[in-house]
């Protein structure tokens, strides 16, 4: 069973790795870690896969730092269900940041992870301002011991799949795309917190979700997907948006969810939202009739896709 470690709990042991940042462990991500359990099983090593938190932009240049695709704990839940022996976690900070690429590949490849392969993508960079690449690691590796092995780029769609690829299909609604990168539907995670209470009035009461802080959120629209509590997961229509048809504020967007079928108090709780298909855009409704009309229509639509 896959575990977390910090870098600094990893045992001593012969390692497989694979390492890269892995936001979303999407499907060229997958093929990486395959690689690296085949190599492991062929070698009698550990097959581990080898990743940073925080995100090393988000340290660097923070006003530059991505958008996440998954939490720390969604990244584990994903690389265990792939079935490696371990997801280790290495401190990104400014004082790894300062390590030259020759330090990282001798005190941590070699010396902490005690690798003896490594696969890492094509365009794979480490060290102090980026200046170690595939090659310098290839070389590095023949002095210290082990063999690295650049993974092509899984391509979908005459393009590479690629965690900024994702990012921006997300942002653009483009959710059903996002999934056949992700090998999933893209998802938003966060904790239920009040809102206004205006969808139980009109007869649909939602969940609304906090989202983890900068996390890839959905361009504004209604989407089909489902929610997922602990130990329950139900068919839900979602809104994105700003409610343009009760105000005209445009601070925070919102993300509600319609479970379909439920009627429980989970306020606190933490949900994840998976969205499956756009709907339709946000609309401003000229009467409430009109509104709750439209609701109707998209939670049939919701059920038709759900039973289908």
């Amino acid at each position: 069973m896959t575990r977390q470690l910090a870098l600094g709990d990893a045992e001593p042991a012969r390692r497989a790795i694979a390492i890269g940042s892995f936001d979303g462990v999407h499907l060229g991500h997958r093929a990486v870690i395959e690689r690296t359990m085949a190599l492991a099983a062929g070698s009698e090593l550990r097959s581990s896969v080898v990743t940073f938190h925080p995100h090393p932009v988000s340290v660097l240049r923070p006003e530059l730092a991505p958008r996440e695709l998954s939490t720390p704990q969604r990244k584990l839940e994903l690389v265990t269900e792939i079935g490696p022996d371990e997801l280790v976690v290495i401190r990104f900070d400014l004082e790894l940041s300062q390590r030259r690429h020759e330090e990282f590949a001798t005190d941590v490849i070699a010396g902490a992870l005690g690798a003896r392969h490594v696969v890492v993508g094509t365009n794979f960079r480490y060290g102090h301002r980026a200046q170690g690449t595939v090659e310098t690691l290839t070389a590095a590796g023949k002095e210290l011991g082990f063999t690295v092995e650049p993974a092509p780029l899984v391509e979908i769609a005459g393009a590479a799949v690629s965690s900024s690829r994702i990012r921006d299909l997300i942002a653009a609604g483009e959710v059903a795309a996002a999934a056949r990168l992700l090998g999933r539907d893209p998802w938003v995670e966060g904790t239920v917190v009040r809102g206004d209470g205006r969808g139980r009035g009109l007869g649909f009461a939602t969940a609304n979700l906090q989202p983890v802080p900068h996390s890839a959120l959905p361009a504004r629209g209604v989407y089909a997907g489902s929610a997922h509590l602990l130990g329950s997961s139900r068919p839900a229509a979602i809104s994105v948006g700003y409610n343009p048809t009760f105000s005209d504020a445009r601070n925070q967007v919102r993300i509600e969810a319609h479970l379909l079928d439920f009627d429980e108090d989970i306020y606190g709780s933490p949900l994840r939202i998976d969205f499956s298909h756009r709907l339709r855009d946000e609309q401003r409704f000229s009467s409430i009739d009109e509104l709750v009309a439209q609701i109707h229509r998209d939670v049939d639509a919701v059920r038709e896709i759900a039973s289908a």
